[in-house]
C-alpha cells in the first residue's frame, strides 16, 4: 500500500533551517550541501524503516546533542504518521538517542509554514566516553508509517501551522 511520498523542501527553506542549526553558511556550500540531499528509502524491501541521510558530516561527542535539518519533507495520506527512531546500530553501538524518544511527523505537518521541513536533535548518551561520527550521506535516523484511529466523538477543526509545539497542547 502505498500512502506517502518524500519530497526535498525548497533550497530557501533548507537554506533558513541549516542556518539554524549550525554556524554561518554560505549560499553556493548549502546549496551543493542541498543538491546531494538523499530522499530517505527503505534499505531492503523487507525494511519497515525509511533511512533518513544526513545532510553534512556530524560529530557528536559524549552526553552532546546536536540538531539536523533533513531538508526532507514528507506528504502523507491522513489517518498516517510518520514515526522517527535513532537507526537500530547507532543506538546499540552508542546509545543514540532522538531527544524526544520518537519523533512524530503528523500528516498536516506538510503544510506548515516551514513546508514540513522534518529536522531530528540526537544525542550521544554513551555511557562508554564514545564519540558518534556519521558522515554525510549516512543513515542516522528511520522513519515508520503506522496507521491511527479517530474517536467517534472528535470534533477537532484546528489547522496545524508550525513545527514543534505548533499546536499549542
Amino acid at each position: 500500500m502505498k500512502l506517502a511520498k518524500f519530497e526535498k523542501v525548497s533550497v530557501e527553506q533548507f537554506y533558513t533551517g541549516y542556518k539554524s542549526c549550525f554556524d554561518s553558511i554560505g549560499e553556493e556550500e548549502c546549496l551543493n550541501i542541498y543538491n546531494d540531499i538523499k530522499l530517505p528509502k527503505r534499505a531492503t524491501k523487507g525494511s519497515a524503516g525509511y533511512d533518513f541521510f544526513s545532510p553534512v558530516d556530524i560529530t557528536i561527542a559524549p552526553l552532546t546533542s546536536i540538531k539536523i535539518p533533513t531538508g526532507i519533507r514528507c506528504c502523507m495520506n491522513e489517518h498516517w504518521v510518520l514515526q522517527l527512531f535513532p537507526r537500530s546500530s547507532l543506538g546499540f553501538k552508542f546509545r543514540l538517542q532522538l531527544n524526544n524518544t520518537v519523533g512524530i511527523v503528523d500528516s498536516d505537518y506538510y503544510y506548515s509554514d516551514n513546508e514540513g521541513h522534518i529536522f531530528a536533535k540526537i544525542t550521544n548518551d554513551t555511557n562508554e566516553d564514545k564519540t558518534v561520527q556519521i558522515k554525510a550521506q549516512d543513515g542516522f535516523m528511520q522513519g515508520i508509517f503506522l496507521m491511527y484511529g479517530i474517536v467517534e466523538d472528535d470534533d477537532v477543526t484546528e489547522s496545524r501551522n508550525g513545527g514543534f509545539g505548533s499546536t499549542n497542547t
